[in-house]
């Protein structure tokens, strides 16, 4: 992302400090992270200090200050899905992408987060991949839904 492309979306903000988080949003969207030079220019361009910055990316979990793959997966382990084998399905998650809870591949194609609640209980075990949900899993529909984002 360049210098442009933040100017545009703060611009679309009205350069308006009060849209600190959805600037930073918007930037994370894109990214799929928010790069230090980003928010430096968000801190200059809204006349934020950069400690507010950083302690608005740290205390959001939508916020990442390292880079996260194209598809961001999380696996709900709220009691309704955790009692209908939601640990399986995070397991076999692991097994087959390599990286655990926390972590984003090597090539930047998954980063796996865990959840406590993803709202839809009745079709636990739920697993959300890049904001789409996916109930009623078993761990044998767990390598044909990742192949099926790649």
């Amino acid at each position: 992302m360049d210098i442009e492309e933040i100017n545009q979306i703060i611009d679309r903000h009205h350069g308006e400090a009060s849209a600190l988080i959805q600037v930073m949003l918007e930037i994370q969207s894109k990214n799929h992270w928010l790069p230090g030079k980003a928010l430096e220019r968000v801190a200059e361009k809204l006349n934020v200090p950069m400690t507010r910055i950083r302690n608005i990316s740290t205390f959001y979990k939508a916020f990442s200050l390292v880079p996260k793959g194209r598809h961001e997966i999380n696996v709900c382990m709220g009691t309704a899905c955790h009692v209908r084998g939601a640990p399986r399905i995070l397991e076999t998650i692991q097994e087959e992408t390599g990286i655990k809870a926390g972590e984003t591949d090597s090539d930047l194609k998954f980063s796996l987060e865990t959840v406590n609640c993803l709202g839809c209980c009745a079709l636990g075990p739920v697993v959300e991949i890049d904001g789409k949900a996916h109930g009623k899993l078993s761990s044998a529909d767990v390598p044909n839904l990742l192949k099926s984002y790649e």
